[in-house]
């Protein structure tokens, strides 16, 4: 990856969502870069959680508040004075959305309402990053990738709130950001998997339960097609959008960050990689359990990262795949977590 991370060393970065899995590993890489961070987050969405596990509260300022307390959250943007600001905190589950949509609207909209007031009212911010995901296009369960001037509709709470997000940020660009020095991005980014992921009803951290357990895997639909990426992926492509738009304002804009179409697999044929890495005879059965609705096939478009910016991704899924089975084991074995996170960012940055 052409990705040079000195840019950061020194930089006041304010990220939201930091206790979660990306956040978590985002949290890593900038402190490992040098940066100022601090973090603003519920406590970790789960138990045992990467932000515990991999110790991320030390390198940082770690603020435990609610997005959608506006005033906690502007005290501890005031006392962060960032210049960068990555906003990942959302409730980002499709299955709880069903079950709490109004949180979920609340914390996906009102969050980033939030978020960017406090920039709005701010004199430090340079570069403000909105994390949203694929799923905020209007799915019509075509074969080809959607392109970020696609309409945006999400079917889902979830999905819906997190499109409402997108035009949310929009709308304060247009109104309050053009015509000052403040870079305002989103990236559309889909489904990440990595060391660390211990949610529930996502295919890899089940998978990975089953495994430590010496049980078959479950797979509720292994014919729906997704694009997956290892969670470094994304991450970088935040960075490196933070830093391009920060040095120039002429790269703010929404922009795809997905895999290339070779990873865009079937369910059951990623728990077969699974399966084939971690070893021991796992196997996987399919077993419906008659959820909510879910798209059978969703991808990007990524042309304009690639053409903006020479980006490209790094690891292929086998490689993903890899990769998380070997953060797995070395938890399960009492390894060295952060020593094994280092590695794995370096290798992911010096891979040619």
């Amino acid at each position: 990856m052409n990705f040079n991370l000195d840019f950061y060393n020194g930089k006041r970065v304010f990220v939201t969502g930091h206790t979660g899995f990306k956040g978590s590993w985002l949290c890593k890489i900038l402190t490992k870069a040098g940066a100022v961070v601090t973090g603003y987050s519920l406590e970790a969405p789960t138990n045992p959680s990467l932000f515990e596990v991999a110790d991320i509260e030390s390198g940082i300022d770690s603020v435990i508040g609610d997005i959608r307390d506006f005033d906690s959250l502007k005290k501890a943007f005031d006392e962060a004075q960032p210049e960068i600001v990555l906003h990942l905190a959302a409730q980002p589950l499709v299955r709880d959305s069903y079950e709490n949509p109004a949180y979920t609207y609340e914390t996906n909209v009102m969050g980033t309402v939030n978020i960017l007031e406090c920039v709005r009212l701010s004199d430090c911010v340079k570069s403000v990053l909105n994390v949203t995901t694929d799923k905020v296009y209007l799915n019509r369960e075509w074969e080809w990738g959607y392109r970020e001037n696609e309409e945006l509709d999400g079917f889902d709470p979830y999905s819906n709130s997190k499109s409402c997000s997108e035009l949310v940020t929009h709308s304060y660009k247009r109104s309050f950001f053009d015509n000052t020095n403040i870079a305002v991005s989103t990236a559309r980014a889909g489904n990440v998997i990595g060391g660390g992921d211990f949610a529930k009803n996502r295919i890899i951290p089940d998978c990975v339960r089953a495994a430590e357990k010496g049980e078959d895997i479950i797979v509720r639909n292994p014919y729906s097609t997704r694009p997956y990426q290892h969670v470094l992926e994304p991450l970088f492509a935040y960075l490196m959008i933070a830093m391009k738009q920060y040095e120039d304002i002429k790269y703010q804009g929404y922009y795809n960050v997905g895999p290339d179409d070779c990873d865009c697999f079937q369910t059951g044929a990623l728990v077969d990689l699974f399966v084939k890495h971690w070893g021991d005879g796992m196997k996987w059965i399919e077993k419906y359990d008659g959820g909510p609705h879910e798209a059978n096939f969703l991808k990007l478009d990524c042309s304009k990262l690639k053409n903006t910016f020479g980006w490209s991704p790094t690891w292929q899924l086998d490689t993903a795949i890899e990769k998380t089975v070997e953060w797995s084991k070395c938890r399960a074995n009492g390894g060295d977590i952060t020593a094994c996170m280092d590695k794995q960012i370096d290798e992911f940055l010096n891979k040619e």
